[in-house]
């Protein structure tokens, strides 16, 4: 979603949970950026809801080879639209990216996504 207002999320139970995404057409991928909402439009001024540890591996057309691309942790201190390098060595088009976020940074109910995007 283009709207990054707080509560318009791809929210989901607990700390852990997982996304396939489907890209258009294969794509060797580069970066993924991840966009939480701002601390300030939060009205305890906390984002404990944004994700913390994820990894993103690719998957081959019919989704069963998997790559791991990169393991990361997204940071409460820096921006709410953070862009991540995927490993280099890999020059392999992929079909499908997997999104596993690990934790959180302290929600007990949920975690929210706001924009996951890919470059390749």
């Amino acid at each position: 979603q283009p709207d990054a207002s707080l509560g318009y999320c791809w929210p989901f139970q607990g700390s852990r949970s997982e996304v396939l995404i489907r890209l258009p057409t294969s794509v060797r991928p580069t970066a993924v950026t991840v966009q939480h909402t701002p601390k300030i439009s939060s009205p305890l001024g906390t984002v404990s809801s944004a994700p913390r540890d994820f990894t993103v591996s690719g998957l081959d057309e019919e989704g069963e080879d998997e790559t791991l691309l990169g393991t990361f942790t997204y940071s409460m201190q820096k921006e709410p639209t953070q862009t991540f390098p995927l490993q280099n060595g890999i020059h392999k088009a992929f079909r499908f990216l997997k999104l596993v976020i690990q934790s959180n940074w302290g929600k007990p109910g949920y975690t929210c996504i706001y924009q996951v995007q890919v470059y390749g």
